[in-house]
């Protein structure tokens, strides 16, 4: 029973944190922050290596996004990993109950999480260019 309570508060808290931090960055893009649209790092002044990093961009947002878009990429790769895991764990099993149960778990948290990454990848681009674009228009 402990481990069904500890799942479910577990669960919640992350939906509730979710929710929180999607509508933070909702609110942030379209009410913006004033001076948010000047440029951080002036294309002029920063090193070769810094341009390169941030594809020639200084703006916040695209800063934003890239750093995002590279975590959501890196968590795809550890999901994918997980699945390819899962599969070794379940064509090795044997057909032993404990593991190939093991392996189904592990499938399926990780084709959960393979599509909540894909979810967050739509909507973090989706918002931060959306938003990018509809306040540089208002000005």
């Amino acid at each position: 029973m402990k481990t069904t309570s500890f799942n479910r508060e577990f669960v919640r808290d992350i939906l509730i944190f979710g929710g929180i931090l999607t509508a933070l960055v909702v609110l942030w893009n379209f009410v913006g922050i004033p001076g948010a649209e000047a440029a951080l790092i002036d294309i002029s002044d920063s090193p070769e290596n810094i341009q390169e990093a941030t594809g020639g961009e200084g703006s916040f947002r695209t800063l934003a996004r890239t750093i995002i878009n590279f975590f959501l990429y890196f968590l795809g790769f550890l999901a994918t990993a997980m699945v390819i895991y899962g599969g070794i764990l379940y064509v090795t099993s044997g057909g032993q109950e404990e593991q190939t149960g093991k392996a189904k778990k592990i499938l399926l948290y990780a084709i959960v999480g393979i599509v909540i990454i894909l979810l967050s990848f739509a909507i973090v681009n989706t918002v931060i260019s959306g938003a990018g674009t509809g306040n540089e228009a208002a000005t």
